[in-house]
């Protein structure tokens, strides 16, 4: 099923592992000249425009944008109790984590009478997206809320696309777990009009029964979607903040003869049935592993629950098996595709994982697979794709704050350092630099 690339007897460069590994992805620029219309016209008009784009894409139109507050209070109300009580576990987990996160202050005397701070802000509003399409994903409403209330952030709207099937109100289970962590602003409105809405911001006129019809614009957009809605992010990156431009989802396992071959199967699918471009790619120095891996995916693609979504995922150019001659070659191979998902099930796993450069998490050892991650291990599944963990991290609290440096400095500590200042200004023929030092000086004389 998977497509084999052998890299063994060979020694690729970097550019040359790049251009062979499995790597399908989305062309965002395809979709441009679909979505820059449809953001234009919210940007215009606003709520308006995002109602009609909504009821032409989704089928529905809400009542309102803003979900009534009975509505989400009658979501959890409905939820099963067992789906609840797992959620407040990975909400509880993801607290523990995330809270460890949280940077604080630092002061640098830099010289007597000269000091510099560094303070952690967090962002005013944020808009956190969660999408619908082949799932219901309340733990990504978990992944994203989580750490912006963890970093202080003191206004967050959840969006995510309304629902024919549930009176035009986003699926019941993702406003339950808006209820579960108080978050008491959801937005039924999804794709590319709910990304503009959330940078434009609008009235919500047909919500004059709920408190606030103004739905204001928020600072930062985060949280996953479909190739419109990346392309809407980019379209309004000049706007708000985004957190990055997330492509299809994707697994790599690097494993030795001692892994599993049916675990490494059920995991590679794990990844599969999300989405027809999600990649899984198996990375191991042995051939017999390999086969035995090809054997287990028939048996268990053939039982799965979405198996033509998954194999045509896992047939697709973006998955495969790559056979190199050890670890090490193996280490260089996964390094080269900076996987959002890496495994590492083979002898001494730490080891191996703790030699990783490149990677939006990594999971050690056969009982920590990327389901865990998803929902209950603490960490945060929203992680850099296509390649991006070369330079990218995941969600986290340090995407909710802004860093800001305060400088100061007393009179003797700038006259200590201001001959230089004009010196470089001089050097950098920006002689009102140097003016603006000068200039204090001689008001000090003066007085």
């Amino acid at each position: 099923m998977l497509a084999r690339i052998d890299l063994r007897g060979s020694t690729p460069t970097l550019a040359e592992l790049r251009r062979a590994l499995p790597r399908g992805g989305t062309d965002v620029n395809a979709v441009l000249d679909t979505v820059t219309p449809v953001v234009h016209a919210v940007a215009e008009t606003g709520t308006p425009a995002a109602l009609e784009f909504g009821e032409k894409f989704d089928g529905v139109r809400p009542a309102s944008v803003r979900v009534p507050a009975q509505v989400i209070a009658n979501a959890l109300a409905g939820l099963d109790p067992q789906v609840a009580d797992a959620l407040r576990e990975s909400i509880t987990r993801a607290r523990k984590v995330h809270s460890d996160q949280r940077r604080e202050t630092t002061r640098t005397q830099v010289v007597d009478g000269g000091v510099v701070s560094e303070k952690w802000i967090p962002v005013r509003r944020v808009g956190l997206y969660v999408p619908g399409g082949n799932a219901v994903y309340p733990s990504s409403v978990i992944m994203n809320v989580v750490p912006a209330q963890e970093a202080g952030v003191g206004s967050l709207v959840v969006a995510s696309p309304p629902q024919k099937d549930f009176g035009g109100w986003p699926h019941p289970t993702i406003l339950a777990a808006c209820a579960l962590l108080g978050v008491d602003e959801v937005w039924a409105v999804g794709g590319a009009q709910g990304v503009a809405l959330l940078a434009y911001g609008g009235t919500d006129t047909d919500a004059a029964d709920e408190p606030g019809a103004v739905l204001d614009p928020v600072d930062l957009i985060t949280g996953p979607g479909n190739i419109y809605v990346t392309a809407a992010k980019r379209l309004c990156r000049s706007v708000v903040g985004i957190d990055s431009e997330a492509g299809p989802t994707e697994i790599a396992i690097l494993a030795d003869d001692s892994a599993d071959a049916g675990i490494l199967a059920s995991d590679l699918i794990s990844q599969a049935e999300h989405d027809v471009l999600a990649a899984s790619v198996l990375v191991t120095d042995s051939t017999e592993l390999a086969d035995a891996v090809d054997a287990a995916l028939d048996q268990q693609v053939a039982a799965t629950k979405h198996r033509e979504r998954v194999t045509t995922a896992l047939s697709g150019e973006q998955s495969g098996i790559v056979l190199v001659d050890d670890l090490e070659a193996g280490l260089a191979v996964v390094d080269a595709y900076a996987a959002e998902h890496l495994e590492i099930q083979t002898r001494d796993a730490a080891a191996i994982a703790d030699r990783v450069h490149n990677a939006g998490a990594i999971f050690v050892g056969p009982y920590a697979p990327v389901s865990l991650g998803d929902y209950c291990a603490g960490s945060n599944h929203v992680l850099p794709t296509s390649g991006s963990a070369r330079f990218a991290s995941g969600l986290s609290v340090q995407t909710f704050l802004k860093g800001v440096h305060v400088i100061d400095y007393d009179e003797a500590a700038l006259r200590e350092v201001a001959d230089k200042v004009v010196t470089l200004a001089d050097a950098e023929d920006l002689p009102g630099h140097g003016d603006a030092v000068k200039q204090r000086f001689a008001r000090s004389v003066r007085s």
